[in-house]
């Protein structure tokens, strides 16, 4: 055979064509990544992601625990490292986790790449495709990605001002068996929702009669701006729960330092699961965030963000007054990212999305929160990313759109 007809050029190949599984290619593309792409456009005001605000970010003294971590670790900070995370970091998380409430040793935490991964290692060792997961309804957008990409079924479970209806909770367990409980249990995303001790504990009791785990997804139980401390699931659950926290929040998303804190009996488990996806986290960044933690910056950074986050929640709630039409209704979360916002039953959020797009607005509809595709009247926004002239601005323009299509 000619050699030039191995060449590179001469083999037409057509990937597409390549047997990838069947829900693979089914997946969805995240809407709110797609709505990010628009927001990008000269003048667009994006209330749609759910970003903490880069002012916030401590850049300065990332630079400097980016020195200090190769002078101190030197070539340790770059190495491969532990599956479970470097034991330094692994204890501070530990001693953060007791002081604010859950006591809790190191050998019960494992650092995640980000809690994003936290939700997929779940995924993993738990749900075989067409077994069920309790969500609230509605639930984070990203757990549902995680959940379908392993072919899971939802058992869905109404939410009121207290959070998940946990009456429903112990026929949904019943009738579909689920294999675990998801919950964003404190400012939850996305209607910024936190659920009261009473229901923890209610739900706590239902999973351990059945045998369920909790999964406690608590990305911004740290960031409360207004109301009374409410225990975590964590605190309230102990063993029961495995709770899924990060660093994306507090400190900077980019660095993708999260962490899971469950049981040592289990724990080893998501080890060997975390081995299968990635070895280890980053371990530079690990170090990095352990060197912020100790030097107390972190203590003294997350009141800095809590007076930031409060004050835009309440710019955002205060302009929604002033510009939106009366049949309306919406959150009020006392932390977090998001508020939520019910539209009359015959209006559609998705609907609306382009003309607002027009007015250089952009939020996020409601639908691809719902695990049934249902909720079309509702939509997001976060109030964290935005500068205070930009919500004005926003609401304002958002409000023109809502008035102008009302029913």
């Amino acid at each position: 055979m000619n050699d030039d007809m191995l060449t590179a050029s001469a083999v037409k190949a057509d990937p597409e064509k390549w047997p990838f599984t069947p829900h693979v290619i089914s997946l969805e593309t995240s809407i709110i990544r797609e709505i990010l792409k628009i927001s990008s456009k000269p003048g667009v005001i994006s209330l749609a992601g759910g970003y903490p605000s880069p002012e916030m970010f401590p850049l300065e003294d990332l630079k400097q625990s980016a020195i200090d971590v190769i002078d101190e670790f030197q070539s340790a900070s770059a190495q491969y490292s532990f599956s479970m995370g470097i034991p330094v970091l692994r204890e501070a998380i530990a001693e953060r986790e007791t002081k604010l409430g859950a006591p809790t040793k190191t050998e019960n935490i494992l650092i995640t790449s980000g809690s994003q991964q936290g939700i997929e290692l779940c995924a993993r060792a738990f749900i075989d495709p067409g077994e069920y997961i309790i969500t609230e309804y509605p639930t984070y957008v990203g757990a549902l990605q995680a959940f379908d990409f392993y072919q899971a079924q939802y058992a869905m479970v109404d939410m009121d001002q207290d959070g998940m209806l946990v009456d429903q909770v112990e026929d949904a367990i019943k009738k579909y068996k689920p294999k675990l409980i998801y919950t964003v249990s404190t400012f939850q995303n996305p209607t910024g929702i936190t659920m009261s001790e009473e229901r923890k504990r209610a739900l706590v009791e239902i999973a351990v009669k059945y045998g369920i785990p909790i999964v406690d997804d608590n990305p911004y139980g740290e960031l409360r701006f207004a109301g009374e401390h409410v225990a975590t699931m964590k605190d309230v659950g102990g063993d029961a729960v495995i709770s899924l926290g990060t660093f994306s929040k507090i400190i900077a998303p980019g660095l993708r330092v999260g962490w899971m804190n469950c049981s040592d009996k289990i724990i080893a488990l998501f080890e060997k699961v975390k081995q299968c996806a990635d070895l280890h986290a980053n371990t530079f960044t690990q170090y990095m965030i352990y060197n912020y933690v100790r030097s107390g910056k972190l203590a003294a950074h997350i009141p800095e963000i809590i007076e930031n986050y409060g004050a835009k929640r309440n710019l955002m709630l205060k302009e929604m007054d002033k510009h939106f039409p009366a049949g309306l209704s919406w959150t009020k979360p006392e932390g977090g990212l998001f508020l939520w916002i019910e539209l009359p039953k015959s209006m559609s959020a998705s609907e609306l999305l382009p003309k607002a797009i027009e007015e250089k607005v952009t939020y996020v509809y409601g639908h691809p929160f719902f695990p049934d595709g249902k909720g079309d009247n509702t939509m997001r926004l976060n109030f964290s990313n935005a500068s205070h002239e930009q919500i004005s601005l926003a609401i304002e323009r958002l409000g023109k759109v809502l008035k102008e299509n009302m029913p």
